[in-house]
């Protein structure tokens, strides 16, 4: 019992070392934002699973909203940030979607340039410059490839799990520090897409002032039953607006 006790560990121990080298493997400078992350799909592979996986999403909140003005408008707004900014210069495929869902109050981004943004949010913003900070926040995620790093990270700590679980039956506790560490991840992620975000704004010509307008709508749709930070991949809208301003005074807003 106790040889194969000595097995298991070497056998979790080597699962854990092939977790990190894999992961040091894959470890690369984003070049829009100097960024070191780990990433497992090439740039050709997230702009595919962004477009195979659009129709289900736009499908997931209602199908598209059916008004070509309205969709015009996002067009215009979204080829405003991108044509005037670095994301010109990548080789992603944006794509911008209005949703016809009016109720759920969202935005998002796929990899590879596919964004998204429902009519509920749209009918709460006041000003084209609102919604270029919401825009500009999406394209943010896809350069800064924060969905592409979080399947490298997610793929890291399965594997890690499992190297616990073989070697010491804390599969569950590794697991659970690791859904902690992601969560971490996802806030940075928002973050750094403010930051993004401002920028952005700025070089298109924007009032980067009214993405705070729109942290204060956001905040009145949660609110006050929104979920703690620490438990949410989102930080606090306060806590944004504090490093919106940051960038803002940084990018000479």
């Amino acid at each position: 019992m106790r040889g194969s006790w000595k097995i298991r560990i070497l056998i979790g121990l080597a699962i854990v070392v092939f977790a990190f080298f894999r992961k040091c493997a894959m470890t690369e400078e984003n070049p829009y934002t100097g960024k070191d992350q780990a990433i497992s799909l090439t740039t050709e592979e997230e702009i595919a699973i962004g477009v195979q996986s659009a129709p289900q999403m736009a499908a997931e909140y209602g199908g598209l909203y059916p008004d070509e003005q309205m969709q015009a408008y996002v067009d215009m707004v979204g080829a405003k940030l991108v044509d005037n900014t670095v994301a010109r210069d990548t080789p992603y495929r944006y794509e911008f979607h209005l949703l016809a869902d009016p109720n759920t109050i969202n935005a998002f981004a796929l990899p590879g340039g596919q964004i998204f943004i429902t009519y509920a949010l749209l009918s709460k913003l006041e000003t084209e410059d609102q919604l270029a900070g919401v825009l500009g926040h999406e394209v943010g995620h896809v350069l800064g490839r924060h969905s592409a790093e979080r399947i490298a990270n997610s793929e890291f700590w399965q594997t890690i799990a499992q190297g616990a679980s073989v070697g010491a039956d804390a599969g569950n506790v590794v697991a659970g520090i690791g859904q902690n560490v992601l969560l971490g991840n996802g806030r940075d992620d928002e973050l750094e897409s403010d930051d993004l975000g401002v920028r952005f704004m700025i070089k298109a010509g924007y009032d980067p002032y009214e993405m705070i307008e729109v942290m204060q709508i956001l905040k009145d749709a949660a609110g006050p039953n929104r979920a703690p930070e620490f438990k949410s991949t989102h930080p606090d809208p306060e806590n944004r607006i504090e490093h919106i301003k940051e960038a803002i005074k940084k990018y000479g807003g």
